[in-house]
Parts: C-alpha cells; sequence; structure tokens
C-alpha cells in the first residue's frame, strides 16, 4: 500500500494504462508479426500494468476506510477481499476520458461490495441494511445532535418501533470500531490507524512539509510499514530513517495547519 496520489500524478497514469491496454488488444489479436513492433507493444503493455499497479496501491487506502467505516477492522478477510475485488472492478471499468478521478470512480464500486458484504455476513436484508446506511448518512449530517427515534423515524419514514431497531443494529455495527491513536503515541505496527482518503490539501500540507520523505512518514504514521521496512526499502539503517522521521513529525507539530491535521487525523 502506498500514499495516496496527487490529482497530477493520477492524471500522468492515465495515458500510460490506455496505452498499455491498446497494446495488450493488439498483442493478444496475434496480428502483429514484425518483432520490432511486438518488443515496443510489449513494452508499452508492461508499462501499462506497471502503472495499474502503482494506482491500486495509492487508491488501497480507500479500502481501508470503507471498511472502517462500517465498523470493522481492516483485518476482516471478507470485507478485504470485497473491497479489493470492488478496487479492481473499479480499474477494468474505469474510463479516463470521463474526467473523473480514479479514487472517486473506485469508491463507488469498494462501498458497494464492503456493504453487500457487510450484509451477508450479518444476514440482513436488503431492507435493513438500507435503513442503517441511510441512518449512518443521516448521523454524519448531523454531527452535533443526537437524534431521536421520533426524527429518525421521520427522516427514514418508517415507524417509531422500526427506527428503534435501526438505531440498534447501527450501534451494533459500530461498537466493532476501535479507538484511533494518538497522533504524538503512534501505535505498534499491527495495531494500524486507517488512512482515509485523504483530501488533497493534507496530502499536499504534508509533501510541502516532509519534502522527500514524504512517503516514509506516511507508511510509518498509518502503519502500512514498520520502520525497519521503510529504512530498508530507502537503503539507509533504521537510525537514520528515526531522525528523518522524527524531522518530519517536528515539521507537522510546528506547522501553522498542526491543529488542522491533528483534526483530520481524530476523524479516520
Amino acid at each position: 500500500m502506498l500514499a495516496p496520489l496527487s490529482v497530477e500524478e493520477e492524471r500522468q497514469l492515465y495515458p500510460v494504462i490506455e496505452k498499455g491496454r491498446r497494446a495488450s488488444t493488439l498483442l493478444s489479436s496475434g496480428a502483429v508479426h514484425d518483432q520490432v513492433e511486438r518488443r515496443r507493444l510489449l513494452r508499452e503493455r508492461q508499462d501499462g500494468q506497471e502503472a495499474e499497479s502503482l494506482l491500486l496501491r495509492a487508491t488501497c487506502g480507500l479500502v481501508r476506510t470503507r471498511v472502517n467505516e462500517r465498523g470493522y477492522r481492516f483485518g476482516n478477510e471478507d470485507l478485504e477481499a470485497a473491497g479489493v475485488e470492488g478496487l479492481v472492478n473499479a480499474l477494468h471499468r474505469f474510463d479516463p476520458s470521463k474526467g473523473a478521478r480514479f479514487s472517486t470512480y473506485a469508491n463507488y464500486w469498494i462501498m458497494k461490495l464492503v456493504n453487500l458484504s457487510i450484509q451477508q455476513q450479518l444476514g440482513l436484508s436488503d431492507t435493513e441494511m438500507r435503513r442503517i446506511l441511510s441512518f449512518q448518512k443521516l448521523e454524519r449530517s448531523n454531527p452535533d445532535k443526537k437524534l431521536t427515534k421520533r426524527e429518525v423515524a421521520l427522516a427514514l419514514g418508517i415507524s417509531q418501533a422500526k427506527a428503534t431497531e435501526v438505531i440498534q443494529m447501527s450501534r451494533d455495527l459500530n461498537a466493532r470500531r476501535y479507538e484511533v491513536a494518538d497522533f504524538d503515541n503512534l501505535p505498534e505496527p499491527n495495531q494500524s490507524v486507517e488512512t482515509g482518503d485523504a483530501p488533497s490539501w493534507v496530502i499536499d500540507e504534508l509533501r510541502r512539509l516532509c519534502g522527500r520523505d514524504f512517503d516514509a512518514f506516511w507508511q510509518f504514521t498509518f502503519r502500512t510499514m514498520s520502520i525497519d521496512e521503510i529504512a530498508k526499502s530507502h537503503g539507509i539503517t533504521r537510525q537514520a530513517m528515526s531522525k528523518r522521521l522524527e524531522r518530519c513529525r517536528r515539521a507537522v507539530i510546528e506547522s501553522p495547519e498542526a491543529k488542522r491535521l491533528q483534526t483530520w487525523l481524530d476523524h479516520q
């Protein structure tokens, strides 16, 4: 899993992916006999596959987010698999020429398959699942208000008795959540913090503050890799990487955007 790509970085991959797909189609057709042309197409196909892999790995945080939002740890294998399947489906169906970001398009497919997997795990009917999702959306739109049964019933168009059932089912789902770690007291690697689908200002600010160490700081902060793994991938010692990460941490804490960044982290 990689840190999210910026809009520009993501868009730079689209032409490479499209060219790779065209090359793959031509190679599969068996119509290319010229060896020079064939080698060119093979390179384009390989480049396209690598671009697709990069796009998937950089968008995989969305799967974590959607699984966590539904009240589960990311370690739930069924939901993990459902989310990744949605991500891959999105990649195969994605048309860059329509102007949408891949992460925006992928979000729909990830949510669809994660919700379906949860529904199957809990033995919920389609109606029950729709009501739970509607209630959770209602809660998100009223974050500072405790909704009454009557308000929920009116908003969902159901009786107060049904509203009580929906609220309880949603609470049971949310009870599976786990607390997000304090920014100054990060957990061990096996207690992974969910990164979320970071808004562009978060990524831009952290890139500005961390510079070349942005990826390392992101991976360590959200525990997608251990510090030893990060150090090894950069070809330096653990001590040297620790110093780099500490410089990044100080820069973030001393940034004018520190409070805003902390608020975003608290909501992941």
